[in-house]
């Protein structure tokens, strides 16, 4: 009787266990917040080196699942030390005054095969939108470098309109030289105990 007590509670907690979101930790050595834009001719790449996040994901558990992100608009890197304090002035960013961009998660859904919808709210200076983005989930296995840990991976691609954010007044577009949309890849790998 107490053997099948016990195999009944094992299978009750694994299942349970199971049945929870997993809170994975960013590897930052590996993970990145990237941008791209238009520049005339040229696509101008840069990234932001200062970020955090909560990620709680299990497939089989889409309703605790979450990504929100907090991102350090000083730590906008573009190669160019000159331009990046200009996008750090009041006439983009604003960093002063705004000093980061988040991403609040509501809702994660499944669409097919490895592709979901995370749909949240995403602030950059004073204004907040909701949005819905697609991203890939590339997986799960043992770490192949730290033995007692999990790995995954995550994509996650969009474009904005920077304008609708209040990046920029708009007079360097109308001479040609800055577009207004940005590309955007978010892409992690993230850890978790085994």
């Amino acid at each position: 009787m107490k053997k099948t007590i016990l195999i009944f509670l094992s299978l009750f907690l694994l299942g349970q266990t199971q049945a929870m979101g997993y809170t994975w930790k960013i590897d930052h050595d590996h993970s990145g917040v990237l941008f791209d834009i238009r520049h005339i001719y040229a696509t101008i790449r840069g990234h932001f080196s200062d970020f955090t996040g909560d990620v709680v994901f299990n497939p089989d558990n889409l309703g605790q699942s979450k990504f929100d992100f907090v991102v350090k608009i000083n730590s906008i890197d573009t190669n160019y030390d000159r331009r990046d304090t200009y996008l750090r002035s009041n006439v983009f960013f604003d960093a002063n005054k705004y000093p980061v961009m988040t991403f609040k998660s509501s809702k994660v859904s499944h669409v097919s095969g490895n592709k979901y919808l995370v749909k949240g709210k995403l602030t950059i200076k004073d204004v907040t939108k909701d949005v819905a983005l697609d991203f890939t989930y590339l997986g799960q296995k043992d770490d192949p470098l730290r033995k007692s840990k999990m790995i995954a991976g995550f994509d996650c691609r969009f474009n904005i309109n920077r304008f609708d954010y209040h990046v920029g007044d708009g007079r360097f577009y109308k001479m040609g030289v800055i577009g207004k949309n940005v590309d955007i890849l978010i892409t992690l790998e993230v850890l978790r105990n085994k």
